[in-house]
């Protein structure tokens, strides 16, 4: 079986990985820092990161005959504005220097994700 992306195999491995430690440093580091508010908004974060790297893992593994590689690059994308802009909007307002743009970057990478997800869609119906 030829593996159709490794660009999402090695994504989702890094995404993987960093979502553990971010977790990690969310639970431990982070905790007596922020409100329990924050701490969520941050958990959410590494959530939707760790539940797509484990997706491009999956994306990576697919047969080469189906046309995905707009749906992996998407999600890749998606999931680095989401979880990246979040990560950054509850450290910089915990530590007293929010960075406001990065609100409204938080909802196009979730909006990249369902792109993604819904571009997977087209590629699925067109095997039946």
């Amino acid at each position: 079986m030829e593996i159709v992306n490794t660009t999402a195999l090695i994504a989702g491995s890094i995404y993987g990985a960093l979502a553990i430690i971010l977790g990690a440093f969310g639970a431990h580091a982070l905790k007596k820092h922020m409100t329990a508010e924050r701490l969520e908004s941050f958990e959410v974060g590494v959530k939707y990161q760790m539940y797509h790297a484990i997706f491009l893992v999956v994306l990576g593994l697919m047969p080469a005959q189906l046309d995905i590689r707009g749906a992996i690059n998407i999600i890749i994308i998606g999931v680095f504005l989401f979880s990246f802009s979040i990560y950054g909007l509850t450290l910089s307002t915990t530590f007293k220097k929010k960075i406001k743009i990065l609100g409204p970057i938080t909802p196009i990478g979730g909006l990249c994700m369902v792109i993604g997800w819904v571009m997977l869609l087209i590629q699925f119906i067109k095997l039946l």
